[in-house]
């Protein structure tokens, strides 16, 4: 059996404890997909790039508004495609070949726990005085009636497919449905969502939500509040029957996209025969040090939370890596904030408390909206659906929560995250700072001053 100082399973967020400060430590690394994780090369960053393109088409498309008359000649899907991949795929070698030249172990196939702290991987097994778990997720696919028989994509592979579709059948009314039907709406492809939920993004605060679902629904056939009963192939695609509140339908399409969201992958690496304690929804349990229910175990990222995010797991994996070296000092995140964006169109933000988790929790608190259309910088815009939403408590003035949809919505919403952050009143961050006329930023001061 190997035996090391430091094992770390995955090399998404993990990759990063890597710093200088560990150099000491005979240290593996256990990844038998990619380095970069999720984000990297199925996830965040390529999508964003596709995104990016998107927008260009949209806002040529759009610019009649301002008196611009633009036509878009055509969308070359490959191209695109492959300036984003011939990036993005290179990095994996050379982070590959940068930890074995720096000293460390790199595993490259499949593990799994056979107790604890000891790990099978491949025909060897391995252990450690400390491990570090941050395996990441991996996208759910539903248990629908013919689904096993048919072609489909998730997150995983639709970004890399050879052509677009003309059509494409979309499974849920998540952040992933939304950033790829902006995506492939760019392109050309016509979109149909079925979602179970009333409305499209329902974890956001419902005014925003409400608003995204009116101004998808101009842009794609959405069917709310519907289940599908069964899936079967069709010539030239898939074919979806769906009952609806307005009856029983069948939704044919060339191209399907499963994107109802997504499960940890403790079960791939048998963490329960690794001795860790694992919540209801397959996560495994840690305190607020990111300690598992295994001494010297650490678990970081979305094998261990619920947001999914890339800045929440990068942010855990310095507050390991800290308290890795320094147990007698142990650090948590300083705040419980998840500051997260939806990168569709339009862009939506959000922090903290929505309205309904405030009204369901019995929390007191101000609420104030404020239109993009209200601001100098809106009316350059020709804005008519944009908002800002903020919440504020009425007995200590502190901000509970912001929510943004515009153009610049992940960006707009960082000063209200770091008011929150801060304990900042929304008397001293609407009264006492200043906000440059005309930029967009002062949709954000309007909102506060009005509370």
């Amino acid at each position: 059996m190997q035996r090391y100082d430091l094992v770390i399973l995955g090399a998404g967020s993990g990759n990063m404890l890597l710093a200088d400060e560990l150099a000491h430590l005979r240290t593996a690394v256990v990844e038998p997909n990619r380095f970069g994780g999720t984000c990297l090369n199925r996830g965040c960053i390529p999508s964003k790039m596709y995104v990016l393109v998107a927008d260009a088409v949209e806002n040529a498309r759009a610019a009649a508004r301002l008196g611009v008359h633009a036509t878009v000649e055509r969308v070359d899907w490959r191209a695109v495609r492959d300036r984003i991949f011939r990036r993005i795929d290179p990095l994996h070698d050379g982070a590959l070949d940068y930890r074995r030249k720096n000293g460390v172990d790199v595993y490259t196939t499949e593990a799994r726990f056979v107790g604890p702290k000891v790990l099978q991987v491949g025909t060897e097994r391995i252990t450690a005085d400390t491990f570090v778990v941050a395996v990441g997720s991996r996208p759910v696919v539903p248990d629908i009636p013919g689904l096993d028989s048919v072609p489909f994509h998730t997150s995983d592979t639709i970004m890399r497919i050879d052509d677009v579709p003309s059509s494409m059948a979309v499974i849920g009314g998540g952040f992933i449905a939304a950033e790829f039907g902006h995506v492939f709406d760019a392109f050309g492809t016509d979109i149909t969502v079925v979602t179970r939920g009333p409305r499209l993004l329902t974890g956001e605060d419902e005014q925003i939500s409400a608003r995204f679902t009116e101004l998808a629904s101009r842009r794609h056939r959405v069917l709310l509040d519907a289940r599908i009963t069964s899936v079967e192939r069709r010539s030239g695609g898939v074919a979806l029957t769906v009952t609806s509140p307005d009856g029983e339908q069948v939704v044919e399409a060339e191209m399907l996209l499963v994107s109802a969201g997504r499960r940890p992958n403790t079960d791939r690496l048998d963490a329960v025969a690794g001795g860790l304690e694992l919540d209801e929804h397959g996560h495994i349990v840690t305190d607020s040090a990111y300690r598992t229910s295994v001494p010297g175990l650490w678990a970081l990222g979305d094998v261990a939370n619920h947001f999914q995010l890339k800045h929440m797991a990068n942010a855990e994996s310095r507050i390991v890596r800290h308290n890795i070296l320094h147990p007698e000092d142990l650090r948590t995140l300083p705040n419980a904030l998840a500051p997260h964006a939806v990168f569709t169109s339009p862009q939506i933000a959000g922090v903290g408390l929505t309205e309904q988790e405030a009204r369901n929790r019995e929390i007191d608190y101000l609420a104030s909206v404020r239109d993009y259309a209200d601001t100098a910088y809106g009316w350059a815009l020709e804005d008519t659906t944009s908002f800002v939403k903020v919440l504020a408590s009425p007995h200590d003035r502190r901000l509970l929560g912001a929510h943004i949809i515009g153009p610049q919505a992940a960006t707009l919403i960082q000063p209200l995250l770091q008011a929150m952050t801060l304990g900042l009143t929304v008397d001293r961050i609407g009264r006492d700072v200043l906000y440059i006329h005309p930029a967009l930023t002062e949709v954000v001061e309007q909102a506060l001053l009005a509370l």
